[in-house]
């Protein structure tokens, strides 16, 4: 059985449904950075290892919602990948050079 979302907000309230959200967005997050360092084939230990951060540090990197991007771009080069970021703007996409890099 299908529920309108909206109802359910209404049920929950503002705070509640305020603190789902958040939740959700930290958890996919999580699982956007965890993904990919999997995919690389790193588990935590031996990626924060090679960062020279603590296992508990790392997961915390990988569960924030928000990074500096010169940190993100560690991480990702760490797995030996690269970073690069665009913007999608109405005339064309613009590819942003690369913060300390």
């Amino acid at each position: 059985m299908a529920h309108d979302i909206s109802k359910l907000d209404k049920k929950m309230g503002v705070k509640r449904v305020t603190k789902a959200k958040d939740r959700a967005k930290n958890i996919m997050a999580e699982m956007f950075l965890a993904e990919i360092r999997k995919e690389a084939g790193f588990t935590q230990e031996k990626l924060a290892k090679k960062l020279s951060v603590s296992q508990p540090g790392l997961s915390k990197l990988e569960s924030k919602d928000d990074m500096q991007i010169s940190t993100l771009a560690h991480l990702i080069n760490a797995l030996g990948g690269k970073l690069e970021i665009i913007a999608h703007m109405p005339d064309g996409d613009i590819s942003i050079s690369p913060f300390g890099q």
